[in-house]
């Protein structure tokens, strides 16, 4: 008797292993979909002085159904808030995974704050960039972020959380 309810309980095991490993792979649709995971820092000293040195780190998710995410050229889009300047990017090509098509994952954007390149900087009214003014102590900001597959797909758009800038 104890035999035939061991071997019953195998037999439910086995066949409940079995089908849960003949699971379809998840489907996404072509265009790339991103999903907005957080930022390192909301606040953050301006890059004109050398004492601003500093990064912010965005994080995203992303899905794309036919796999083709990233290349050699522009196919990531920032968009500054206040004025809704572009800043074009770039993801390298990412590996397909597994047996289907689709991919998915993780990106995490850094944006150096230094004195010579790229900078996160203050925008007063009168549109000076990147000084100091007692009148303006901080500005706020956040990113509109985009990306594009090879076949040209736009993903949806993400919005960080808003960015206080110190103009010290």
């Amino acid at each position: 008797m104890k035999l035939l309810q061991y071997s019953l309980i195998v037999f439910v095991i086995s066949s409940l292993l079995t089908i849960l490993s003949c699971t379809e792979p998840p489907s996404y649709p072509n265009e790339p979909q991103i999903e907005y995971v957080g930022i390192n820092k909301r606040t953050i000293l301006q890059g004109s002085s050398t004492a601003a040195r500093d990064t912010l780190i965005i994080t995203f998710s992303f899905t794309d159904g036919d796999g083709d995410v990233g290349s050699d050229s522009t196919n990531l889009f920032l968009r500054d808030s206040r004025d809704n300047s572009l800043i074009p990017n770039r993801l390298f090509p990412i590996p397909e995974q597994g047996s289907g098509n689709g991919v998915s994952g993780e990106i995490t954007l850094r944006i150096p704050n230094k004195v010579a390149g790229p900078n996160v900087c203050c925008i007063f009214p009168d549109r000076r960039v990147c000084q100091t003014d007692p009148r303006y102590a901080q500005d706020t900001f956040s990113y509109l972020i985009e990306i594009k597959d090879r076949a040209g797909n736009l993903s949806n758009r993400i919005r960080t959380e808003t960015i206080t800038i110190l103009c010290q």
